[in-house]
């Protein structure tokens, strides 16, 4: 499901500017209190409800902003400037929307994709397992067809929006003999009932404010038209194409929180005085910034990259893992260094550094870490570039 036609660049400059304008006035000033308290922003997301992104990148048909994945990582990265976690509300969410929207049935669009785009329904994604993180053909949730319906046992662990969520994207082996293992898995829209428990909120170093969970199957019943485009076998290759989606979300977001650290660091940097100057003036300080404002840039741009190309309908896991592996890497180099030119009150919560650094890890770890996402990238030039 390709976003829907770009916008002018007028229309984009007055969708970022709104967001811009949001961010800067009603998330920064509450952020930190949330993400320090560990509670979810409820005003926040319903603000966000009503600025339309729970249907940031669904079609207008079907109700939603239409904004093409360019649009939307701008959007992200903005959002990242002001709180990391608010991008982690629409992600999985909007993973599920691409799920249906790219291969769901007919029934399936009509039915989920205008009540997520209002946010009536929100989305999680259920896949990682406790012992198949990375291994995502070695899961071993089940769900079993018993004439009309499907049974579904099994565990899923670090789902985001677990709690919030009234429906999952979720990944289980339909034929767990199936060779190659990727033909037995499937993927179903498991709306919350009966047999779906929700588990306790685990208390994270950073990403904080919004849940994550585990999500347990115990004699779960879905009806036969719950799955995914009405075929068996084919959950992996959905799951991976809105992994590309994700990925770019996780390399904006990344981009986001690391120009939020350069801010706040070039800002103290001519503000701080030491031996008679701001520290500015220091070549050791200017040579840091220089660096940080390089890497951010140069992550910039694989993001744009990934995203024109997942708009054209292009296949990009090669791009999008190169921006989600160069955007974190750089947001964790750079949210250090933005707390070293803050020195001692870098450390302290009264300043917005320590969360930077505190959130940098989970775009390194999130969506495929960032040692999978340099052998996908390996396997696809080496696919590419074949003699």
């Amino acid at each position: 499901m390709p976003a829907a036609a770009s916008p002018t660049a007028e229309e984009r400059a007055q969708i970022l500017d709104t967001i811009r304008r949001f961010v800067d006035r009603e998330v920064i000033p509450v952020a930190s209190r949330y993400e320090h308290d560990d509670e979810y922003p409820e005003p926040l997301v319903e603000r966000m409800r009503e600025l339309g992104l729970f249907g940031a990148t669904i079609a207008p048909e079907y109700g939603g902003l239409g904004l093409d994945y360019s649009t939307y990582a701008m959007v992200v990265e903005e959002l990242c400037r002001g709180w990391m976690s608010l991008s982690g509300v629409l992600n999985t969410h909007l993973m599920f929307a691409f799920h249906v929207g790219m291969h769901g049935t007919e029934a399936q669009k009509q039915y989920w994709l205008p009540r997520l785009a209002t946010g009536e329904e929100r989305a999680g994604f259920c896949l990682t397992e406790a012992h198949a993180g990375s291994d995502t053909q070695n899961i071993r949730t089940v769900a079993r067809r018993e004439g009309d319906h499907y049974v579904v046992n099994g565990s899923k662990m670090f789902i985001t929006n677990a709690q919030t969520a009234t429906v999952f994207s979720l990944v289980a082996k339909t034929d767990p003999t199936a060779e190659p293992r990727h033909t037995g898995i499937s993927l179903f829209a498991a709306p919350k009932g009966p047999g779906l428990t929700v588990g306790r909120h685990l208390d994270k170093l950073g990403y904080r404010g919004i849940e994550t969970c585990e999500v347990t199957f115990e004699d779960y019943h879905l009806p036969v038209d719950a799955l995914v485009g009405g075929h068996e076998g084919r959950g992996l290759k959905i799951a991976l194409s809105g992994l590309e989606v994700g990925r770019i979300n996780i390399a904006a977001r990344a981009v986001g929180v690391a120009q939020a650290a350069f801010d706040d660091a070039i800002r103290y940097s001519q503000e701080r005085e030491t031996f008679g100057k701001p520290i500015c003036e220091h070549q050791a300080i200017q040579l840091k910034l220089a660096d940080m404002a390089t890497k951010i840039e140069a992550a910039r741009l694989l993001v744009r990259q990934a995203a024109s190309m997942k708009d054209r309908g292009e296949r990009c896991d090669i791009e999008a893992g190169m921006a989600k592996l160069f955007a974190s890497e750089t947001c964790q180099e750079v949210s250090l260094e933005a707390m070293r030119i803050f020195g001692g009150y870098g450390y302290v919560k009264e300043f917005r550094v320590e969360r930077y650094y505190r959130d940098a890890p989970l775009m390194i770890i999130g969506e495929g870490t960032n040692e999978i996402q340099r052998l996908v990238i390996a396997k696809g030039l080496l696919q590419r570039y074949k003699i």
